[in-house]
Order: structure tokens, then C-alpha cells, then sequence
């Protein structure tokens, strides 16, 4: 079973594959926070276990086994974050940091029960899918809200990102996951959004926040 800093690695590796097609050791330094050298080390050692593939000045990549690596700590993640929200009545702001020292709980038996408790969830509370025991993971076919170009209803599905401060403001907004939006008017010139939702409410929508959204097409306007 891997050490906490491997999780850390191997969780890392996964999030970057996602968003690059090739992984530099540069990379993984800045998102892990340590110096290359470091990085190198831990390679080597994620390497013997037959996690990853690297030669020198080529980029890193997962291997199949790595994948599922990577993909049951996150499930054992998501999992900590849904019963922090659903049983202990964390806010969704809250949830990420507690989750990030849990993931690292190493009795397979202890997130069993966690899934049992919480009825085998697909998606943790911002909407991310989690990992099947096999490390398959789901993907939702939903729309960036910020790639509609007509106006329609959408209900929010899942969230781009999660971090504290965008929790907050949605919080502000009362704006949740399950929230039903109609788009009333998307500006040409910024790609801002005006919207209606619960009683009546209208609020302007940026570009930022609006490429941050996961959205599902209930009908158009």
C-alpha cells in the first residue's frame, strides 16, 4: 500500500494527465511544491512499483496500474467529502482540506463503510464522479456553461473547480448543484450572462463563473 507522499504524487500525476498530454518533472514540482531533485526521487521510487513510466528528459506518464492507483485514492477521497457533507453537515467549502488528511486512512474496510452508509454514490458534493472499486472512473457528457450561445434552462450538474473562495460566492448566491438556471441574455462583447432562478431572481453570471459550471440542457428558452 503507498505511503501518503506517493498518494500525493500518484493523485497529482492523475489531475495533470488531465490537463496536459505529456507531464514534465517541472510540472509535477510546481503542483507538488517541491524541487525537481525531489521530484526525481519520488519518480524512481513510483517507477519500481510499476506506477509510472520515465526516461530522462522525456515526460511522465501513468501506467495502467498507476491509473488505478491514483484513481482509488481519489475515490477514497470524494468518499470522505460526501460523508462530511451529507452525514456531518460540513459546508461544501469546508470539506476539501479535512478529506485531503483522510484519503490517507489505509483500512480498506473503513471507506467500504463509508460507501455502504451513503448508498454507493456516483459523484461527491461537487458533482466530481467517484471511482468504482476497479478504478473506472464515470464521465458525465455535460456543457461548460460558458460554451451555451443561446438562451435556454440548465440546471447546474457539477463544478469545474472547488476551491473555498468560488464555493463561497455561490454560496452567496444561492446557487448549489440541482440549481435550475434560465439564461435570459449572454452579452457578445464579455460572454457574461444574465439569469433568473428561484423566485424570480436575476443575477449577472461572468465568464468566469460561468466557465466553471458543468450544466445540463433542459430546454430552450
Amino acid at each position: 500500500m503507498p505511503s501518503s507522499t506517493k498518494e500525493d504524487y500518484l493523485k497529482a500525476l492523475h489531475f495533470l494527465s488531465h490537463q496536459h498530454s505529456e507531464i514534465s518533472v517541472t510540472e509535477l514540482g510546481l503542483a507538488m511544491q517541491v524541487s525537481k531533485p525531489t521530484v526525481n526521487v519520488m519518480i524512481k521510487n513510483l517507477a519500481a512499483r510499476g506506477w509510472v513510466r520515465h526516461e530522462k528528459y522525456k515526460p511522465i506518464q501513468l501506467t495502467t496500474e498507476g491509473k488505478k492507483a491514483a484513481a482509488r485514492v481519489i475515490r477514497k477521497h470524494r468518499l470522505a467529502e460526501l460523508f462530511l457533507f451529507q452525514v456531518m453537515g460540513f459546508g461544501w467549502e469546508e470539506v476539501h482540506n479535512i478529506a485531503e488528511e483522510l484519503e490517507h486512512v489505509k483500512s480498506d474496510l473503513f471507506f467500504q463503510r463509508i460507501d455502504e452508509m451513503l448508498g454507493q454514490p456516483l459523484f461527491d458534493p461537487h458533482g466530481s464522479p467517484i471511482p468504482d472499486l476497479m478504478g473506472n472512473i464515470i464521465t458525465p457528457s455535460y456543457t461548460l456553461m460558458s460554451q451555451i450561445t443561446n438562451p435556454c434552462k440548465v440546471v447546474i450538474k457539477a463544478l469545474r473547480q472547488s476551491n473555498p473562495e468560488f464555493l463561497i460566492y455561490l454560496n452567496e448566491k444561492n446557487i448549489q448543484l440541482g440549481t435550475e438556471l434560465t439564461i435570459i441574455a449572454i452579452e457578445n462583447f464579455d460572454g457574461s450572462m444574465t439569469v433568473s432562478y428561484g423566485h424570480c431572481r436575476q443575477l449577472l453570471i461572468s465568464q468566469a463563473v460561468s466557465t466553471q459550471l458543468w450544466v445540463e440542457v433542459i430546454s430552450s428558452t
